[in-house]
C-alpha cells in the first residue's frame, strides 16, 4: 500500500478476551467446568500470533488473559502430591469469571432484543437486510473471531508462494473499503467468499479482510451466518 504499514485498531468495538475464550470452548466442543486448558491456552495464543502477523493492535486485556492461561497451564502440568487432591481445581480462576461473562453477556442480549413498543421509548427501524433474509431461515450474528475462522479457510485456497507484502499491494484498504462499500449500495448485501476471487494474491485476500473489520468498525456492515448452510453474509447497514 502507498501509505506503508496499515493497522486495525479494536478499540473495544470488538469482542474482547473473554468472548475468544468462548469462542474456543464452542469451537472445541468442550465442557466449561471440564476445560482442556494446554489446548485451549495454545490455541489462544495462536489467535493472538494471529492478529498480530496481521497488523491488528488488539487491547492489553488480550494479553493479561494470555498470562493467567499460561499460568493455569502452569499450574495443570506440576505433579499432584499426596494430600493436595483436595486443593482447588486453578481452572476455577477462569470457569468463574466465565460463566460470570455468559450470564451478564445473555442478560445483555435478551435486553437488546425487547421491543420497548409498549413504553413508547423507542422504535426498531428494520434493516436494510430485512428484504434480503428469508425469514425461514435461521441466522446468527458473526463476530470477530468466527469471521477470523472464516477467513483463515480462504487464506488455506491461497499459494503458500505468496508472501504477507503490505508494502507491495496493488490495492489500498482505503480504495478497498470504497470498492466494497460500491458493492454493497448495489446490492444490499454479499456472501463473504463472494468478496474473494481465485486471481487474488495472500496480500489482496488481506486489504480485503482489513477492509471489512474497519466497516465493521464504523458499523456499516452486518455479518450474520446462515445455521444450515454456515455461509457468512454481510449486509450494508
Amino acid at each position: 500500500m502507498s501509505n506503508g504499514v496499515y493497522q486495525v485498531k479494536l478499540d473495544n468495538i470488538f469482542e474482547g478476551p473473554m468472548d475468544l475464550l468462548v469462542h474456543l470452548i464452542k469451537k472445541n466442543e468442550v465442557d466449561i467446568y471440564n476445560i482442556p486448558i494446554a489446548i485451549i491456552t495454545d490455541q489462544y495464543l495462536k489467535y493472538l500470533e494471529w492478529m498480530k502477523s496481521l497488523n491488528i493492535d488488539f487491547m492489553s486485556d488480550f494479553i493479561v488473559m494470555a498470562s493467567i492461561l499460561t499460568k493455569i497451564k502452569s499450574k495443570m502440568l506440576l505433579p499432584v502430591h499426596e494430600g493436595e487432591e483436595d486443593e482447588e481445581d486453578p481452572r476455577l480462576e477462569i470457569t468463574r469469571p466465565l460463566m460470570e461473562y455468559l450470564q451478564m453477556k445473555s442478560v445483555a442480549e435478551q435486553l437488546a432484543e425487547r421491543n420497548f413498543l409498549g413504553e413508547d421509548t423507542f422504535v426498531r427501524n428494520p434493516g436494510k437486510e430485512t428484504d434480503l433474509i428469508n425469514h425461514e431461515d435461521e441466522m446468527i450474528k458473526v463476530g470477530l473471531f468466527e469471521l477470523i475462522d472464516a477467513f483463515q479457510e480462504i487464506l488455506k485456497n491461497i499459494s503458500p508462494d505468496h508472501r504477507m507484502d503490505f508494502t507491495a499491494d496493488r490495492i489500498s484498504v482505503k480504495d478497498r473499503i470504497s470498492e466494497i462499500v460500491n458493492i454493497l449500495e448495489e446490492h444490499g448485501s454479499i456472501t463473504f467468499g463472494e468478496l474473494f476471487t481465485s486471481r487474488d494474491d495472500k496480500s489482496e485476500v488481506i486489504v480485503t479482510f482489513l477492509a471489512i473489520l474497519e466497516l465493521v468498525k464504523l458499523s456499516l456492515l452486518r455479518i450474520v451466518q446462515h445455521v444450515q448452510t454456515g455461509i457468512i453474509r454481510l449486509f450494508y447497514l
